[in-house]
């Protein structure tokens, strides 16, 4: 009878030791799990101004008389806002830029053509890949070039339109750079006192330029 008695006061203090056991790792909290790291993306949204310069190559054509090359640099400031939709971030943009682009053939009195400043205002259209941005852009183009020969010269100040495509990329949070192709087309006017008979005369151009800007 001792023998039953002292096994069952064994067994309730084995289970009462670990009833105790089995309480202690429940009160105990679970081991911490930190979260799994995400790098932030890069935000396109808001404004911005900068600088942007480069080079310029392309065509003058004198109806009647000569078509030549063009060619020479630019130098200017940037102005733009940026809204991005996911990936997507659509915008406008505007330039103003001192240029020399210009260039001369032979034409009856001698002929040249000279781009002497150039603006834009153009749309974009680009997509992000975190701090890469591609985008194509169009719109807008005007600038003052004149035309002279040795009996006369003309300038004026004409509208027209541009077409391209780039791309941007994030150094730090708010300053990018970029570099951009532009395909510039300026019309055309007439040029009375540059020749005889009146002279019609024409600018186009290649610009291949890059950029900084800074965002805010």
């Amino acid at each position: 009878m001792k023998r039953v008695l002292l096994t069952s006061v064994g067994l309730a203090t084995l289970a009462g030791f670990a009833s105790a056991a089995a309480g202690a790792d429940l009160s105990r909290p679970a081991p911490y799990a930190p979260a799994p790291y995400l790098a932030p993306y890069y935000n396109w949204t808001g404004f911005y101004v900068g600088l942007n310069g480069g080079g310029g190559w392309g065509t003058s054509n004198w109806s009647g008389f000569s078509s030549f090359n063009t060619s020479g640099g630019l130098i200017g400031g940037t102005v733009g806002y940026n809204r991005q939709f996911g990936p997507l971030v659509a915008g406008i943009e505007g330039d103003l830029d001192w240029a020399n682009i210009k260039g001369g053939g032979i034409c009856t009195f001698g002929c040249q053509t000279t781009d002497n400043w150039l603006g834009t205002v153009r749309g974009r259209l680009g997509y992000a890949a975190d701090r890469w941005m591609p985008y194509i852009t169009g719109g807008l183009a005007f600038g003052n070039f004149q035309a002279a020969s040795t009996i006369g010269n003309s300038n004026t100040t004409n509208a027209g339109w541009t077409i391209g495509a780039g791309v941007e990329y994030g150094l730090v949070s708010n300053v990018t750079v970029k570099a951009e192709y532009l395909y510039v087309n300026l019309g055309n006017f007439n040029c009375a006192t540059c020749n005889i008979p009146v002279t019609t005369v024409s600018s186009t151009a290649n610009i291949l330029r890059g950029g900084v800007n800074v965002h805010f």
